[in-house]
């Protein structure tokens, strides 16, 4: 099983190492006491949720034979109000161009969300999350 660590830096800054070498960033905003340098650990995940089903849904309108011109996944999220201020809510639009039909579209976004992200399916368990796309 691959080992994963992370390293203080100094301040509010953190290294991540995969057991292979890479590397990922943390810190936390300025008015957290941080430098505001790299994303947060809880920005982090959200960054998470938007690759996993960001890579789900391109790899599934691949198999469709309609990939994007491009996608973005753009992550809006609330936290609870007390500790540990878990994810509640989040909403997750996809912005996608190019020759893909919005039936298919929608399926894989459908796909990606009930049944192959990972992320999502964990993040699932405390918060709602709502998925949307436009297709330009």
């Amino acid at each position: 099983m691959p080992q994963h660590t992370v390293t203080w830096e100094g301040g509010r800054r953190f290294t991540g190492r995969t057991d292979d070498g890479r590397e990922s960033r943390f810190d936390v905003p300025v008015a957290m006491g941080g430098e505001g340098t790299a994303p947060s650990p809880m920005e982090a995940v959200l960054h998470a949720l938007a690759a996993c089903s960001a890579v789900d849904v391109v790899a599934i309108l691949e198999k469709m034979r309609c990939p994007p011109a491009s996608l973005r996944v753009e992550v809006d999220a609330e936290r609870a109000a007390d500790h540990p201020r878990v994810y509640t809510s989040i909403d997750v639009l996809f912005v996608v161009t190019g020759e893909v039909p919005e039936k298919k579209l929608a399926r894989a976004i459908a796909l990606s969300a009930g049944t192959f992200c990972s992320v999502g399916a964990m993040l699932g368990a405390t918060a709602r999350i709502a998925h949307r796309y436009e297709l330009r």
